[in-house]
């Protein structure tokens, strides 16, 4: 049954090597399998998966999130690896210094080289 199934990414990219050396080096992933289309990664126990499509960074939503403990200190790691969090000010999301909070989460959203919107978000928060 998919209640039981972890699910998987799949992180579409122009430039499949820009999109390895961000994940890589911006992130601190490991590549876990590497071929000429495709290049998949281990987070947390699940694996995602990064392949070349001239339609990658095309998509206005969230295609991937990271649960964290510790928002402030992941986004202070990723800061100093030069990711840059998203500004929101929109009707039900606003941000202050990258982060949105609401109904118990903390939120906070950047882009990978590709311009694929990627989320921390950290449960439990008052």
């Amino acid at each position: 049954m998919l209640t039981d199934a972890p699910v998987y990414a799949v992180i579409p990219a122009v430039d499949l090597a820009r999109a390895t050396a961000f994940y890589r080096d911006a992130l601190g992933l490991k590549p876990a399998v590497e071929s000429a289309e495709e290049v998949r990664f281990e987070s947390g126990g699940t694996r995602f998966s990064v392949y070349r499509t001239p339609n990658g960074g095309k998509a206005a939503h969230t295609l991937a999130s990271w649960k964290v403990t510790g928002l402030d200190a992941e986004m202070a790691d990723l800061r100093s690896r030069g990711v840059v969090f998203e500004e929101y000010d929109m009707p039900g999301l606003k941000t202050v210094d990258g982060v949105a909070e609401a109904e118990g989460m903390r939120c906070a959203w950047f882009k990978d080289s590709e311009g694929n919107i990627l989320c921390l978000a950290e449960e439990g928060t008052p």
